[in-house]
């Protein structure tokens, strides 16, 4: 399954080319650019690690595309996004926020239903990611003896 996160997420994983680009239009707006990477992609989880300090001095795309890529050859294993912020409006905003990097495999979500009083019908998304700890929901063996997997929520 193929996460659909951010701007760009139905098209082909973009090139470096296109990378830069949108890293230059961003510079370009006056926006700073961070990247940021995460093992649990769960929709409501909009607090990925920091790579590094955001680039809020930066001017060069080149420079930024370089860190992404140090990025993504690190964490491999991870989602990796760089994120644009306007500060336009007074306060952090997110202006552009793209994915950069993924996992080889992407174990998907299940929709859960719940039935509430009055026939009312509860959802809630269980990323399958958050089966496994932290630092281990990508492995492709399973936890170590003795290391039993937990379940997050």
């Amino acid at each position: 399954m193929k996460l659909m996160h951010g701007t760009f997420s139905s098209l082909p994983p973009l090139t470096d080319a296109e990378i830069r680009a949108q890293i230059a239009y961003a510079i370009g707006n006056g926006w700073p650019v961070a990247i940021e990477h995460t093992d649990d992609p769960h929709p409501r989880n909009v607090y990925w690690e920091m790579w590094d300090r955001p680039m809020f001095d930066e001017h060069e795309p080149d420079a930024c595309l370089a860190e992404v890529n140090r990025c993504r050859a690190a964490m491999p294993d991870r989602y990796v996004r760089v994120t644009a912020f306007d500060a336009s409006y007074g306060r952090q905003t997110t202006a552009l926020s793209f994915l950069v990097g993924r996992p080889a495999h992407e174990p998907g979500f299940r929709l859960d239903r719940a039935e509430a009083p009055g026939r009312r019908l509860a959802y809630s998304v269980h990323s399958f990611a958050a089966d496994a700890p932290g630092g281990e929901r990508y492995a492709t063996e399973p936890a170590p003896p003795g290391r039993a997997r937990r379940k997050e929520h």
